[in-house]
């Protein structure tokens, strides 16, 4: 798996606005950008696939922007990057035992380990929190957290 630049993207706005959360008052896209110096048009595009996936919430007008939906100890990493490029996997395999997907030799036994991968890469990023981040931006955590 690779994380895209929509993921990264996406993930340092919203570690932006944990770290920022005190505050209360919406973000807007411009502070945000100058912040993480993520190009503000792409930003905005992020930002309403995030709304979409309901991890953020906006606010039109003067005083307007953007704040979390919830929590950060409640967002992890793995919602994050689903958000914006869709279901985690190692790749666009199929499931094993359907659609003929085993119809070839050792087809099924691969499908089962890549099936498997997509799982753990799920999982290891939904270990992570933004809350999680803040700690470690701010010096309070570890930065490398242990394998599963």
């Amino acid at each position: 798996m690779r994380v895209s630049t929509r993921g990264d993207y996406a993930s340092r706005a919203l570690l932006s606005l944990a770290l920022h959360a005190e505050a209360e008052a919406p973000t807007s896209v411009r502070d945000i950008a100058d912040r993480t110096g993520l190009p503000q048009p792409y930003l905005e595009q992020i930002l309403l696939a995030l709304k979409g996936a309901g991890l953020v919430r906006s606010k039109r007008g003067v005083g307007g922007g953007y704040v979390l939906a919830r929590s950060p100890s409640e967002i992890t990493l793995g919602q994050i990057v689903s958000a914006v490029d869709g279901p985690i996997t190692a790749g666009d395999f199929g499931e094993p035992h359907q659609d003929g997907a085993c119809d070839h030799e050792g087809q099924c036994v691969l499908l089962a380990v890549w099936a498997e991968v997509s799982d753990h890469m799920r999982s290891h990023l939904d270990s992570f929190t933004l809350a999680d981040m803040v700690s470690r931006a701010k010096g309070t955590a570890s930065a490398v957290a242990p394998l599963a």
